[in-house]
């Protein structure tokens, strides 16, 4: 069973015990990754599947929602139908969604497939500058920036599904902040 890993099979003592634990300390900053609720967002910038530009900076005075989703990720799927709904019902209220999709870019057709019917825009991530967000590495995981660019909901917090409740919950009392 350890044949692939035999060095960290055997008792840690000495060097190796250090070593670990000298790079479990240098890699905590990245796992924790610094956003602040209530502070100003993280820059988002992309290009959608249709070829327009998003710019998270460009949405101030709007309430966005960036979330991360993927084909494979069955609560991303189950989270859709319900933003999809609350997009439509709110975007003229200064709603914007963009949902960024961590599948391949040789995924595309599954991509665009996943997103028929949806008509929030969407884009890859391979395609998205997000750096101040860390390293996305699961999903769903979905951020909501308030009207003056601030954080309000740090996806990396929430293990919830994103459904009716928690948007009505959590997005609705930002669109009515003026």
């Amino acid at each position: 069973m350890c044949t692939e890993f035999a060095m960290w099979c055997q008792p840690m003592k000495g060097a190796r015990w250090l070593a670990l634990a000298l790079l479990g300390g240098l890699a905590a900053p990245v796992w924790a990754h610094g956003l602040v609720v209530g502070a100003v967002a993280p820059q988002v910038t992309t290009t959608t599947l249709d070829g327009r530009p998003f710019d998270l900076a460009a949405d101030k005075g709007k309430v966005v929602v960036v979330h991360f989703w993927a084909t494979w990720c069955e609560p991303c799927r189950i989270e859709m139908p319900a933003m999809e709904a609350f997009f439509r019902a709110h975007k003229d209220e200064g709603l914007a969604v963009i949902a960024i999709s961590l599948d391949e870019p040789g995924d595309l057709a599954r991509v665009k497939d996943a997103m028929h019917g949806i008509s929030y825009p969407t884009a890859l991530l391979s395609a998205t500058q997000a750096k101040g967000y860390g390293r996305i590495w699961r999903v769903p995981l979905t951020f909501v920036i308030d009207r003056r660019g601030n954080l309000r909901r740090d996806g990396f917090k929430y293990t919830e599904i994103l459904d009716a409740a928690a948007l009505d919950r959590e997005v609705l009392p930002l669109l009515r902040e003026k």
